[in-house]
């Protein structure tokens, strides 16, 4: 029987996919109704928000958040978690048409429909954890004359 033709675990396509997954960061928010998913940088477009144009909004709803490998699941909140987003524009989404007809009777409806929308742009993923490498400070001691 022929050896595997890896010469790592993580040269199995799968096994690749799922590691720059862990490596990546990336947050599940809920806003409008809707959840999201969305990375550093990304660009969605979420239901119409009270906010002007260029303003930075922060988004506390956090589901989930994903950073190096660590994962943190809220429930259903992660605790001091934020999402920092911009607000690129606002918009209406392409018209739907809603047709209804009823055969036989002369019944039939045309009416459209255009979502609005609000586009936001992903800045930053904040966990909430007190910056890593910091210590709190010590306690110090009180040294007595005689060493103990």
């Amino acid at each position: 029987m022929q050896g595997l033709p890896y010469t790592s675990i993580f040269d199995i396509p799968i096994l690749s996919a799922l590691q720059s997954l862990m490596a990546m960061e990336y947050a599940v928010i809920k806003t409008g109704g809707k959840q999201y998913t969305v990375h550093p940088g990304d660009t969605i477009h979420v239901e119409k928000l009270p906010s002007a144009q260029e303003e930075v909004l922060e988004l506390d709803s956090v589901l989930l958040i994903a950073k190096d490998g660590n994962v943190k699941v809220g429930q259903p909140l992660v605790e001091g978690a934020k999402v920092r987003a911009q607000v690129v524009e606002h918009g209406k989404a392409p018209k739907v048409i809603v047709f209804k007809y009823k055969p036989k009777v002369r019944y039939k409806r045309k009416i459209g429909h255009r979502q609005q929308y609000t586009e936001l742009k992903i800045m930053e993923i904040v966990d909430g954890e007190p910056a890593t490498g910091r210590r709190p400070a010590s306690r110090s001691r009180k040294v007595t004359p005689d060493g103990s």
